[in-house]
């Protein structure tokens, strides 16, 4: 039955009003796909592309964790990733989670996926522009930097941050950061009625573990993940992959 649970990818949708969103970045739908771990059952992969096949979206992010271990080879996770990529509309951008090794970002981009180490970028759309952001895994390598990924972002600019774990959250002060998208925890994947998440694996209040969270003046979500780790089961914790909207808001009282 947690095989079965485990394939049962939902789309969770999430609407993140920003004040100072650009009109032509109004509607813009982000998909976020975190902790794929593709090589942990040969069927995951095609679980995951209809998943997302038929989804319509703007833009595609992946933060982080794309195989099963935490070392060895990961060849097997690439070539299910190239499998996934050609079902992924437009452009994809990525970060590395703590499950993954450098080695992989060659072949990753190979395939069309911009990898964000450490740095920003901006999207334009009608000539206005966000900034999307994106550091290295701050739970495990902590190889993340956030002052140099954040340093090139304007003043009053709005900034999107891919983070694989929410333990950012310690860093977050002081930098101009409206949206922080992060995974690693997959809301506990085994949860029990009435308690949740026995372990997260991440060292910050469980509020931040799961869903839209609001840190200071950063709008967060962290996604439950695709994949599953350790063991290939989920109970009473749906994997999802998660579409986000972002909306101006509107006048009037909220």
């Amino acid at each position: 039955r947690g095989r079965r649970y485990a394939r049962r990818i939902v789309l969770r949708h999430n609407r993140i009003p920003l004040p100072r969103l650009p009109r032509a970045f109004d509607n813009y739908r982000i998909l976020q796909i975190s902790d794929l771990h593709l090589d942990m059952a040969p069927d995951f992969p095609h679980a995951l592309i209809e998943a997302i096949r038929q989804v319509d979206y703007d833009l595609c992010v992946l933060t982080g964790d794309y195989r099963a271990e935490t070392f060895g080879p990961y060849a097997a996770a690439l070539a299910a990733l190239q499998q996934v990529r050609t079902h992924l509309q437009g452009d994809v951008y990525a970060i590395l989670g703590n499950h993954d090794t450098l080695c992989m970002v060659p072949a990753m981009e190979a395939m069309d996926i911009r990898m964000l180490l450490n740095e920003q970028v901006p999207i334009e759309r009608r000539g206005e522009v966000i900034y999307l952001a994106g550091i290295d895994d701050p739970h495990y390598y902590r190889a993340d930097n956030l002052e140099k990924a954040a340093d090139a972002i304007p003043d009053g600019a709005i900034s999107v941050l891919l983070a694989h774990s929410p333990e950012i959250i310690h860093d977050l002060d002081g930098y101009p950061i409206d949206l922080c998208l992060c995974g690693h925890t997959h809301a506990g994947q085994i949860r029990l009625p009435g308690i949740g998440p026995l372990f997260t694996h991440c060292r910050v209040p469980r509020k931040y573990v799961s869903g839209l969270w609001r840190y200071n003046g950063t709008v967060g979500y962290t996604s439950a993940g695709a994949g599953s780790s350790g063991v290939p089961v989920r109970f009473n914790c749906p994997p999802e992959v998660v579409l986000l909207t972002l909306n101006r808001p509107s006048p009037g009282p909220a």
